[in-house]
């Protein structure tokens, strides 16, 4: 029993049965909605055909209701009622309408979430390649400074680069 429990739990738990619940409840609240549109409005205004009278316009009687001597229906009168199946027509229509618009609503509300996040990733991604790339330059100019070869110091050397220096100075006195 605690496993069947378990199971049940993690059946309702789920978001695509949440889902479900709430849209099973919406679609019975638009229901209502379009089922009142239809009764109240369009019926009335398909009604208003010329000839329809009281009794509906669009009605054919196969046979008429037998009474009693006292009024008592004894046998109902068999009516093909074309009103009531063009109201139910309309009231499917109407209803694959809303949910369209709706199903619609909430697909370009997905796809505008999902390109958000896909530039999100993509500015991510991006901010990680520069680091990365930062990081290898980075990385190279060490590299190239540790494989250069060192001239090693002899008297020579410093004996030629002092030599430069005091050039470099006496040049340097002299354009001033």
């Amino acid at each position: 029993m605690k496993k069947l429990l378990s199971e049940f739990k993690t059946f309702i738990n789920r978001g695509s049965v949440m889902d479900l619940a709430v849209g099973m409840i919406i679609g019975s609240a638009f229901t209502a909605i379009i089922n009142s549109l239809v009764k109240n409005i369009l019926t009335p205004l398909i009604n208003w055909i010329p000839g329809a009278g009281d009794t509906g316009a669009l009605q054919t009687v196969l046979r008429e209701a037998v009474t009693d001597a006292e009024g008592n229906i004894v046998t109902e009168a068999l009516i093909l009622d074309w009103g009531s199946v063009i109201s139910a027509i309309v009231t499917f229509f109407l209803t694959a309408v809303v949910l369209f618009l709706i199903v619609k609503a909430f697909n370009k509300i997905k796809d505008a979430g999902s390109k958000v996040k896909e530039e999100l990733k993509n500015a991510v991604k991006k901010e990680e390649d520069v680091k990365v790339d930062a990081a290898e330059t980075a990385a190279e100019a060490e590299a190239a400074k540790e494989e250069a070869p060192l001239i090693p110091a002899t008297p020579e050397t410093e004996k030629l680069l002092r030599e430069i220096v005091e050039l470099l100075k006496a040049q340097n006195s002299q354009n001033q």
